[in-house]
C-alpha cells in the first residue's frame, strides 16, 4: 500500500482455545498476555515502551481458532520494531514472577466478563449449541482452573504449538516487498525447541432436533434478552458460509431487514435485534439476539420461527436479495482499505482456510440467488432445531 506511511504487522498462530486440553481451559488467552511479559534479553514492558515512544501501538487477541499479535507503527521503524516482536513471540520466557501477577489481571477479566449480561447470555448459549466441543468453552477459561495452572505447563503449550508450521505473518502499508520478506525471514527463524504435539481434540460437533431452551434470572437487568442461535457450515464449504452471511443480512441488518421491520420499527416489540454469522473452522454460528421486555420474549421467539418457515418456503425477491448482496460487498470494500484491516483479512482467512479465499467473498455473495438462499434457510435454520438461551430480571 505505498499510499500509507504506515505499516502494520500481525502474528497469526494456529493455537487457539481448541487446542487446548480440558484440564488446561484458558491456557491460550493468558498464553496471550504472557508473550508480551518479554524475553531473556527483553524485560517486561520494554517492547511496549519501544513502540509507543515511536508513535505506535500494539496488542493481541485470542479466539477459539487462533491467536495473533500485532503492531502499527511509522513504515520506516519497521526494521527496528519487528525482530523486537519476532523474539516475544518466538522466544517467550514466561518468567515465573510474572506469570504470577497477570495471572491476576486475566481473573479480573474473567470477573468483568461475568458481570457482563450480554456475555453471559452468549456463553451459556455456546454450551448449549457446542455441549461436546471447545466452541463452548469460555476462550477467557475459570478462575478455577487457572488457579492450577503453572509457568511450566504454559511453556510447553508454548513450545509445542508455536512452531513455523502453525504461524502465519502478515505485513501490510507502505513498505517495498523484497526488503520486507528479507526482513521476515532474517528475523522469524529462532523457534522455540518443539514440545511433543498430541493429536488435536476439539470435541465433537452433534447435530440435534428439538429446542434447547434455558431462563437465566439476572439481577439489575434493565431489558430482557432473546438469543437464538444455528449451527452453520464451517470454512470447508464457504459458499454456504457466504449465503449464511446474505440469510443475517435478511433477517436482521438495516431498517428494512424484515425483522428489525416488523419487530421493531412497525410492532414495537423489541428495542432491538441484530443477526450475525460468526465463521469457525469446524462449524459456524448463525445467532439472532434481541433486546425486549420480558413478557414480549415468548412472542417475539414464537414470531421469529414463523417467519423462518416462511424464509424456507418462499423465494427471496430479487430486489430484497440484491439490497442484501449490496450491503455485504460494499462493507467488504469498506472494510479492506486500511493496513490493519487488510493484516486482519489476510492472517484470519489463513489460519482457518487460506489467504486467497479472502479476495473470493464479493465474487462468492454475488453467485447465491433467491433459489439458493431458500435452500440454505431450510437446511440450517429450522424453527424446530436451535438453540435459545433467554435473560430475564430477577424476580
Amino acid at each position: 500500500m505505498p499510499a500509507t506511511p504506515v505499516v502494520v504487522a500481525d502474528v497469526w498462530v494456529d493455537a487457539g482455545a481448541a487446542l487446548e486440553p480440558l484440564e488446561w481451559v484458558g491456557m491460550a488467552h493468558f498464553l496471550e498476555h504472557m508473550v508480551f511479559k518479554g524475553t531473556q534479553r527483553l524485560r517486561p514492558g520494554m517492547f511496549d515502551y519501544a513502540i509507543e515512544t515511536q508513535g505506535g501501538f500494539s496488542n493481541a487477541a485470542t479466539s477459539h481458532d487462533y491467536a495473533h499479535f500485532y503492531m502499527a507503527l511509522a513504515a520506516e521503524a519497521l526494521p527496528t520494531a519487528l525482530p523486537d516482536l519476532a523474539e516475544l513471540v518466538l522466544q517467550a520466557a514466561i518468567p515465573d514472577e510474572e506469570f504470577g501477577r497477570e495471572r491476576q489481571v486475566v481473573l479480573e477479566e474473567i470477573r468483568q466478563a461475568q458481570d457482563d449480561p450480554d456475555w453471559i447470555a452468549f456463553q451459556a448459549l455456546s454450551e448449549q449449541v457446542f455441549p461436546d466441543h471447545a466452541y463452548g468453552r469460555p476462550v477467557l477459561g475459570t478462575e478455577e482452573v487457572l488457579l492450577q495452572r503453572s509457568p511450566a505447563e504454559m511453556r510447553q503449550f508454548h513450545q509445542t504449538h508455536y512452531q513455523p508450521e502453525n504461524m502465519t505473518i502478515v505485513v501490510t502499508g507502505g513498505i517495498p516487498l523484497e526488503p520486507t520478506l528479507d526482513l521476515v525471514r532474517q528475523t522469524f527463524r529462532s523457534f522455540p525447541t518443539p514440545a511433543t504435539r498430541s493429536a488435536r481434540q476439539a470435541g465433537q460437533i452433534q447435530p440435534w432436533w428439538g429446542v434447547r431452551r434455558q431462563v437465566l434470572r439476572i439481577p439489575r437487568l434493565e431489558h430482557a434478552r432473546l438469543l437464538m442461535a444455528w449451527v452453520g457450515p464451517g470454512v470447508d464449504d464457504l459458499n454456504a458460509a457466504c449465503g449464511m452471511d446474505i440469510l443475517a443480512t435478511l433477517l436482521a441488518e438495516g431498517r428494512s431487514a424484515r425483522l428489525v421491520r416488523e419487530l421493531r420499527e412497525e410492532r414495537q416489540w423489541v428495542l432491538d435485534i441484530g443477526g450475525s454469522f460468526s465463521l469457525q473452522r469446524d462449524c459456524s454460528l448463525f445467532m439472532l439476539q434481541a433486546w425486549l421486555e420480558p413478557d414480549r420474549v415468548d412472542a417475539v421467539e414464537a414470531l421469529i420461527c414463523d417467519r423462518l418457515s416462511t424464509l424456507a418456503l418462499q423465494p427471496v425477491a430479487a430486489a430484497e436479495l440484491e439490497r442484501a448482496q449490496r450491503l455485504l460487498i460494499n462493507d467488504f470494500a469498506f472494510s479492506t482499505e486500511t493496513p490493519g484491516q487488510l493484516a486482519g483479512l489476510y492472517g484470519y482467512y489463513d489460519v482457518v482456510a487460506s489467504a486467497a479465499d479472502s479476495y473470493t467473498y464479493p465474487t462468492r455473495i454475488q453467485a447465491h440467488t433467491p433459489t439458493s438462499i431458500t435452500t440454505l434457510a431450510k437446511s440450517f435454520l429450522s424453527p424446530n432445531a436451535y438453540a435459545s438461551t433467554v435473560l430475564l430480571p430477577t424476580a
